[in-house]
Parts: structure tokens; C-alpha cells; sequence
């Protein structure tokens, strides 16, 4: 038997793809064919034009946080570890500290929030009716010490929030939140988290490939 045979692997990461559903005023997603060998051209090169917050995607503090940590300087070991996936699918409201302690996530360094916001994804427009982490929610990880937060939509705060107070408190922290996963498939229990954002020079986010290993 190799090792890792009777692992499970799960991309949670969505697909990149022109036309996908962005954050309110993020540029949209184009993927234009620069050369292309059917047209006579040596090779097949396209362009990436999108937002570094596009899709699945890590907010480094830097989004916030004025001389925050960039997205270059996460250290790997903050990425990469034991994850605890936690589901809240009773509601289209944001997640409460009280929900948080039920769901009994204290101690680790890794929470992921399944919500109904997975089913979003089958939508080609952006919705602003997901589900979000609440400020006190928020500086209730922050207490318990967690270093990676990870939802499954285009953001963690209220969509039209008046202050970014989730980001705020979260990023603020030195916590490493992850943005537009998928876990429609995923049950709630622990895995492995792989989360590899591009390494972009002092970037305040990145589109990542994200991907779950149960044992």
C-alpha cells in the first residue's frame, strides 16, 4: 500500500472562469486568448484580468490593516495544517459568538464556516444575502487564539456593512482569512488544509487553490 492511498482529497477552490460572480465593483473576470494555435500561432497564451480578491482567495491583513502583514509574508505554516470544518446552516444571518462556542472550536488554529452560502455558488451573479461572520464572532476567534478563518463566500462582513468591523478585528489580529471556498461537499469534522495564495510582492490578497485531505 503507498502512502496516501486511502486518503481523500477535495478541491474546495472554485473555478476561475470569465463571467463568474465578483464582489460588488471588483473588476469582472476576463480571460482573453492573446495566441492561439488553431488561428496559426506557435502556442495557446492567454491573460488573467481580475481582482486579487477574486474567487477563492486569501485577505492578508495588509486589506485592512495599513502597514499590515502583505500577502507575500503569511508564513506557510499558517496555510498549511489541520483545519476543523464547522457547519451553520440554520439561517441566512451572520454567525453569532454564541453559535461559535457551541460549535466548539475553541483550540484550534484553523476554523472553516460551511453555510448555506455554498449553494451560492450555483449562481451566476453575485448575491449579497450570504452569510457573514458577526464583529463580536469575530474578536471571539480572535480571543481563542484560531490563526486561519475561511468561509464560503466572496466575504466574511455583512454585504453593505456601514465599518469593516469583522476584517477589522480578524486582520487586525494577524489572522489570515480565506474567502470563496466551496464546501457543498465537504462534511463538518477535521482534515488537512493546503491553502497556497499566488506570492505576490507586498499584495493585500491573492486567488488561491485550496484543497482538503481527509484521512
Amino acid at each position: 500500500m503507498f502512502p496516501g492511498e486511502l486518503m481523500k482529497y477535495y478541491d474546495v477552490s472554485v473555478p476561475i472562469t470569465a463571467g463568474m460572480p465578483v464582489y460588488e465593483g471588483d473588476p469582472p473576470v476576463e480571460i482573453p486568448r492573446l495566441s492561439s494555435i488553431v488561428h496559426g500561432d506557435l502556442a495557446n497564451v492567454s491573460q488573467l484580468v481580475m481582482g486579487a480578491h477574486t474567487g477563492t482567495h486569501v485577505d492578508a491583513p495588509l486589506h485592512f490593516i495599513e502597514g499590515g502583514r502583505a500577502i507575500d509574508e503569511i508564513p506557510l505554516d499558517v496555510l498549511i495544517g489541520p483545519a476543523l470544518v464547522v457547519e451553520f446552516n440554520k439561517g441566512t444571518e451572520g454567525i453569532s459568538r454564541e453559535a461559535l462556542i457551541a460549535s466548539h472550536c475553541e483550540g484550534q488554529q484553523r476554523v472553516l464556516l460551511k453555510t448555506l452560502n455554498s449553494s451560492l455558488w450555483q449562481a451566476r451573479e453575485f448575491r449579497k444575502d450570504f452569510v457573514y461572520l458577526t464583529a463580536d464572532a469575530s474578536r471571539y476567534l480572535v480571543e481563542t487564539g484560531v490563526k486561519l478563518v475561511g468561509i464560503d463566500y466572496l466575504s466574511i462582513e455583512r454585504f453593505g456593512a456601514a465599518e469593516p468591523c469583522a476584517h477589522r478585528a480578524l486582520l487586525g489580529a494577524g489572522m489570515v482569512i480565506l474567502e470563496g471556498l466551496n464546501l457543498s461537499d465537504i462534511r463538518p469534522g477535521r482534515y488537512q488544509l493546503i491553502c497556497l495564495p499566488l506570492r505576490i510582492k507586498g499584495g493585500d490578497g491573492s486567488p488561491c487553490r485550496v484543497v482538503l485531505i481527509e484521512e
